[in-house]
């Protein structure tokens, strides 16, 4: 139940950071791209290899302190950092057509999930 509550704080933070950051490039970017949702995405998958690659993989993250960092902290940047790694993963294990797989299904059925939301929220629930 402890891991939970490491999750929680670690997520509380990545949340509050990804609204930070995203405000940030926002007021030096120009609104005409999601520039904060793109350095975010960079930045918390970037975060996540090197907390995954090197400190996890060198035995320096205890246990739970990994799980505040990577689902906690980075989940809550962004779960880009998750899928990212998770394609590299399959890449690294020579998987290259299920990291393709991964790509693909994963972008596509995101904009559709999203697009599929857009139409019942403005033509079912009238919004």
């Amino acid at each position: 139940m402890i891991n939970y509550l490491y999750v929680s704080i670690g997520a509380a933070i990545g949340g509050a950071l990804r609204y930070w950051i995203s405000g940030l490039v926002h007021q030096v970017m120009p609104s005409t791209f999601p520039y904060g949702t793109l350095v975010v995405n960079i930045t918390g998958s970037f975060a996540l290899g090197i907390l995954i690659f090197y400190f996890d993989e060198n035995d320096l993250l205890a246990s739970q302190f990994r799980l505040l960092l990577t689902v906690g902290l980075c989940g809550g940047f962004t779960t880009f950092s998750t899928f990212s790694y998770e394609t590299i993963s399959l890449i690294r294990d020579s998987e290259i057509l299920l990291a393709l797989f991964n790509i693909i299904l994963n972008v596509l059925f995101s904009l559709a999930g999203v697009m599929l939301a857009y139409i019942i929220s403005k033509n079912v629930m009238g919004g």
